[in-house]
């Protein structure tokens, strides 16, 4: 067994021109799969990675996501009063309420425009945030018109540096900072002050609530008491549960990997079983030698396998290699929750990189099988005398 195997090897290294066209027609497909399944990763980690476990989101019941819910006043003031609600040293409720907008803004370079998610927040909910930091500039002030951009979005948006101004609706907003959301969804967002948001956009509700409870059990029973109100037609989740659900825009991305996976792969199959066959008609002098040795049947297939299969494999590694280059670049797409830019980062996983090996081991070995059933049935004298 050992000598056909070493001479399927050897092969590979002398017949190199279709060697390399193999390697690399494998490898295309595998960086595409990869590299559109990572963008998927991404947008999953950004949902996935925002929100304090801690934190219970309220919002209006079928609301798809918070910039589409609209919860009155009149909810706030009674809900802070609840008693399973932390309170600080002074007595008050750790709840905050904020409103979400959507404003359509320029892109640098003339690059079009996007929507861009503003979040009107209190100083309570930028502490029930704690990952979300400044990295330049400073904070708002209150009724100055100012705002803080996230510093991703103030790389793909127009008039976002500190000092710059842009106008939304009938006010001028000025840029005193830029966040930092840790890789959250929060990267997506810029933040002003929740009555100012209010009032300059004519806001009468608020978009959502977050709430601190006193610990896990009174988190509990606060979510079975909101959703069990009928006066409020609220409801009320884990805030970490509700941003892990918001993953409907990856789900587009991962479709169109898995379709491109398949049709690349049909041709990749096609290409490879080209090859081979190929390959096997230059050498059928050679694979009959080997049946003249003693070699059986089952001994030339399985080493023109262990080619296909090991083509495939380098390929594959060459194929996630040049995905892996793209790991942590920061790009954006449209949200599907929000309909706004939502930024993230490429995510080449360990996963994915194993998922990219196997899907070109299969391939090979599809592509190898129906040429190597014809190399082992060949016969040996007639093998012989082929020129």
């Amino acid at each position: 067994m050992s000598l056909p195997i070493r001479y399927s090897l050897r092969n590979a290294i002398v017949r190199w021109r279709s060697t390399i066209a193999t390697v690399l027609g494998i490898a295309l497909v595998v960086f595409v799969f990869v590299l559109l399944q990572s963008l998927a990763a991404g947008i999953e980690k950004s949902s996935g990675n925002t929100g304090d476990p801690r934190n219970v989101l309220v919002v209006r019941k079928g609301a798809t996501a918070e910039s589409a819910s609209l919860i009155s006043r009149e909810n706030f003031r009674d809900l802070q009063y609840f008693s399973e609600i932390a309170r600080t040293a002074g007595g008050q409720p750790v709840i905050s309420a904020d409103v979400l907008v959507l404003v359509n803004l320029p892109r640098r370079n003339h690059g079009g425009e996007a929507n861009v998610l503003l979040r009107g927040v209190t100083p309570r909910g930028m502490e029930l945030r704690p990952q979300v930091h400044l990295v330049a500039g400073r904070w708002f002030t209150p009724g100055k018109r100012e705002i803080v951009v996230s510093a991703k979005l103030a790389r793909r948006f127009a008039n976002f540096d500190i000092g710059q101004s842009f106008k939304s609706g009938s006010a001028t907003l000025t840029v005193v900072g830029w966040l930092d959301g840790g890789g959250s969804a929060f990267d997506s967002e810029c933040w002003l002050d929740a009555d100012e948001c209010r009032s300059i956009f004519e806001r009468d509700m608020y978009s959502s609530f977050l709430i601190r409870p006193r610990d896990n059990a009174a988190a509990t029973n606060l979510i079975r008491r909101i959703e069990s109100d009928p006066r409020f037609k609220l409801k009320a989740e884990r805030e970490v549960d509700y941003y892990r659900q918001q993953t409907m825009t990856a789900a587009p991305i991962k479709w169109l990997g898995d379709f491109l996976a398949v049709m690349m792969s049909i041709g990749a199959v096609f290409a490879a079983m080209n090859t081979m066959y190929a390959a096997v008609g230059a050498r059928t002098r050679e694979i009959g030698t080997l049946r003249v040795l003693g070699f059986r049947r089952r001994a030339v297939v399985t080493a023109l396998l262990i080619e296909g299969g090991f083509l495939a494999f380098i390929g594959g590694a060459l194929g996630c290699l040049l995905a892996y280059h793209w790991n942590g670049y920061t790009t954006a797409t449209m949200g599907v929750e929000t309909f706004s830019e939502i930024v993230f980062q490429f995510r080449v996983t360990a996963r994915l990189v194993m998922e990219g090996l196997l899907f070109a081991v299969v391939v090979g070995l599809i592509g190898t099988l129906l040429p190597a059933v014809r190399a082992a049935r060949l016969p040996v004298i007639g093998a012989l005398k082929s020129v």
